[in-house]
């Protein structure tokens, strides 16, 4: 940034937080502690969450497994790829996650399906300074597919 105030070619200096936090894509950024440090708008749309509720907290304090669901496995797998991405220093690419999200007012849960990417952001020495988590919520197409299969599966049966 330039003395006054702007940025390359004059154009006026972008305010980084503001362009992450309206950023189309659902993103958090973690802390190696694996504590909340900032979230994208359309991230907390997405899981019903407001970010003055859930900066400073806890990944899996803010967004446990579904206790309803005994087959829950988001939770084992999150912190496992986590802690690869902290251990490797790499990016991790996991398979679509089902995790229940809560509704408003921290009751009930709501099924929903995710394809999550997590990736390490170096510091200046080069130590891992954050990891950014990156989802794309996929329930649509899961629901679409599995009603293809048993939409499928019962022409089958009709057939035989």
């Amino acid at each position: 940034m330039e003395a006054d105030g702007t940025g390359r070619a004059g154009l006026p200096a972008p305010d980084f937080r503001a362009l992450f936090e309206g950023a189309p894509g659902l993103y958090l950024v973690l802390t190696p502690d694996l504590r909340i440090a900032s979230v994208s708008d359309a991230y907390t749309e997405a899981t019903m969450t407001r970010r003055e509720e859930i900066l400073g907290r806890r990944l899996f304090e803010v967004f446990p497994d579904n206790p309803d669901d005994p087959e829950a496995t988001w939770e084992r797998n999150l912190r496992a790829s986590l802690e690869k991405v902290l251990a490797t220093g790499t990016l991790d690419a996991m398979a679509v996650q089902k995790h229940d999200i809560r509704t408003p007012g921290g009751g009930a849960f709501e099924e929903r399906w995710w394809s999550p990417v997590n990736k390490p952001l170096r510091g200046p020495g080069g130590e891992i300074e954050f990891i950014i988590h990156r989802v794309e919520d996929v329930t649509e197409f899961v629901r679409l597919m599995a009603g293809s299969t048993e939409k499928m599966e019962a022409e089958i049966f009709l057939r035989a």
